[in-house]
């Protein structure tokens, strides 16, 4: 099966960049199966069903939240009725929508695809990751009822990603990370045939500070003060992303590779 994953939608820069792109790619890769992290599509915070559904036309089979899942508050009721976006698993017990969902994929193929949230350096104290994640994958065996298995990890802190991903090595076809919106160059294949990427960067104009225009962050840092909110930057964005083809029968990765389209970083595509 061929999967792309796609980091962190930063504003109207990544949604352009996801409507521009995704339908070319999709054709010219012959993809199967796209999850698109889309949880600062809106302004940056949050994701709208305006936007929501702009993401899931361009071509993609799922979209992704996390810690800023619910700060644009039509999701509270639009996530209810799209089965194809998904919250973390670990935010509070009382969100709706879920956490893990069993898709269809081209050939009668599924694919279970979850998100779990980190507790490293985050904000609000979630629940573990680890545990949360660990009973969706024993309840899913790769290579049984799903075909492929994609798990987006949420967090900021590389060696907790890192953690996650040995965890889950052999459990799943792919562990990549979003959040930080920062691309790694870490893309690899575990000893058990897990793909992994610490971090997928952000589909945004990377002329900017991790998606946000310059002038307010450098404010704060420089100064300590801040003057006015922090606004999306608005330049041609680049697509940054993970492709990864599996086996049907294992459902463990046999290639990855790094995604970089358009914008002010270097090109490259599988």
């Amino acid at each position: 099966m061929k999967i792309l994953f796609l980091g962190d939608v930063m504003g109207r820069a990544g949604r352009a960049a996801i409507t521009d792109r995704l339908p070319k790619l999709r054709a010219d890769l012959g993809l199967d199966f796209v999850v698109v992290n889309g949880e600062n599509a809106s302004s940056g915070m949050g994701l709208t069903a305006e936007h929501a559904r702009l993401i899931l036309n361009a071509g993609a089979d799922c979209v992704t939240l996390g810690d800023h899942a619910f700060d644009q508050k039509d999701m509270l009721q639009f996530i209810e009725s799209e089965p194809r976006i998904l919250r973390p698993l670990n935010y509070a017990k009382t969100a709706p929508g879920k956490g893990a969902r069993l898709f269809a994929a081209a050939g009668g193929r599924k694919v279970l695809v979850t998100q779990a949230l980190g507790q490293v350096f985050m904000k609000r104290p979630f629940d573990d990751p680890f545990s949360a994640l660990d009973q969706v994958l024993r309840s899913h065996p790769l290579g049984g009822l799903a075909q492929a298995i994609i798990v987006d990890f949420h967090a900021e802190a590389t060696s907790e990603k890192m953690a996650v991903g040995h965890w889950c090595d052999g459990r799943a076809s792919l562990v990549v990370g979003t959040h930080t919106h920062v691309p790694t160059g870490d893309a690899q294949i575990l000893p058990a045939g897990t793909a992994y990427l610490t971090d997928a960067g952000m589909c945004g104009d990377y002329n900017s500070v991790i998606g946000m225009d310059k002038a307010e962050p450098m404010r704060r840092f420089i100064t300590g003060m801040s003057k006015t909110r922090f606004e999306p930057a608005e330049g041609e964005a680049t697509l940054s992303g993970v492709y990864v083809e599996t086996d049907d029968r294992t459902g463990l990765a046999k290639r990855v590779a790094m995604v970089r389209l358009g914008g002010r970083l270097q090109e490259s595509q599988p």
